[in-house]
């Protein structure tokens, strides 16, 4: 499990560097750039260059660099602590140490300070999250809950967001199952922005869970998140339009989502769990395979749809 990290900004974009010949424009001239301007900003008493050093090298997966810098103002910038959290948590540039992880954001969410406050709750989602997994602390849903349920109303509005979807996630499982506050904490976190939430939502209207059966919103949500790349409405999607006798679009849609390999990185790339974007695909693998096998909208092709199902069966044997 990993934890999120703060994206925030960089020296290189609060302060333009000199402008450089065309030719030196790459990535590595302005990694150097960057740098450079920042240990000059360190050297001038600047008290943000150092915390802004230690995120580039974050950001540059120069973990150990990072490590190095956030170590040295853990103790006067609670940035470095949250980044420190992270990187100990999840083993980034030392050794993992889970323990040491949950304690810098448990200072975090404790502190009385100011300026702990914009952090706060981002430290609450991710305390949640481990004790969900169990990972550095006992193993509480209850007490995960509970942190979530701090994340979801106030604060850094994307950590705040990613807990109203996990809690969305959270009561449409069957230990804690309560439809209606799952299609609450869904539409929350769709209404802030949430590609995984809007997805959701979709099925939900689509089923009749948690909110009175609604074709209309649902083929809207469903659409809407597939087209920003939710694979698991765009299985959904295919879904129904092969139950509807739509073979020719189900077929071209499931080819589309079908020719994705790695769902690992779809997840990343779209901020959706893995074991969603997984069902999406073997979802439309699934379909895809039903189209190759009765020759629905597509040519018959028997190899071609035992191809289909054997991916469908692997990623998702629910689904065959």
């Amino acid at each position: 499990m990993k934890l999120r990290s703060e994206r925030l900004p960089l020296a290189c974009s609060t302060q333009p560097a000199p402008e450089a010949p065309a030719e030196n424009c790459n990535h590595a001239a302005l990694f150097a750039t960057a740098e450079e301007l920042l240990v000059k900003r360190m050297a001038s008493g600047d008290p943000l260059a150092r915390f802004l050093r230690g995120q580039l090298y974050y950001e540059e997966g120069l973990y150990e660099e990072a490590l190095i810098q956030f170590e040295k103002i853990k103790d006067v910038d609670f940035q470095a602590m949250y980044q420190l959290g992270v990187m100990h948590y999840d083993g980034l540039g030392t050794t993992e140490d889970p323990e040491r992880g949950v304690e810098y954001m448990k200072k975090i969410l404790y502190s009385d300070s100011p300026k702990a406050r914009h952090l706060k709750f981002a430290a609450a989602y991710n305390l949640g999250r481990a004790y969900y997994e169990g990972c550095g602390v006992k193993q509480s849903t209850e007490e995960a809950e509970r942190l979530w349920l701090i994340a979801a109303d106030h604060g850094n509005p994307k950590a705040s967001v990613k807990a109203q979807s996990t809690l969305g996630m959270l009561y449409s499982m069957s230990a804690q199952k309560d439809l209606k506050k799952a299609f609450f904490w869904h539409s929350e976190a769709c209404g802030n922005g949430s590609l995984e939430s809007q997805g959701a939502l979709g099925v939900m209207y689509l089923y009749g869970q948690g909110i009175g059966q609604n074709t209309k919103a649902a083929l809207e949500c469903l659409r809407e998140a597939a087209q920003r790349g939710n694979i698991y409405a765009q299985g959904h999607l295919v879904e129904y339009y092969y139950n509807r006798k739509f073979y020719s679009t189900a077929a071209a849609v499931a080819k589309r989502i079908t020719d994705h390999k790695d769902t690992d990185a779809l997840a990343k790339i779209t901020d959706c769990l893995p074991a969603y974007v997984t069902k999406g695909v073997a979802m439309a693998a699934f379909y895809l395979g039903r189209c190759l096998q009765l020759g629905l909208g597509v040519q018959q092709d028997q190899a071609a749809a035992e191809k289909c199902y054997s991916r469908a069966c692997l990623l998702d044997p629910d689904v065959a």
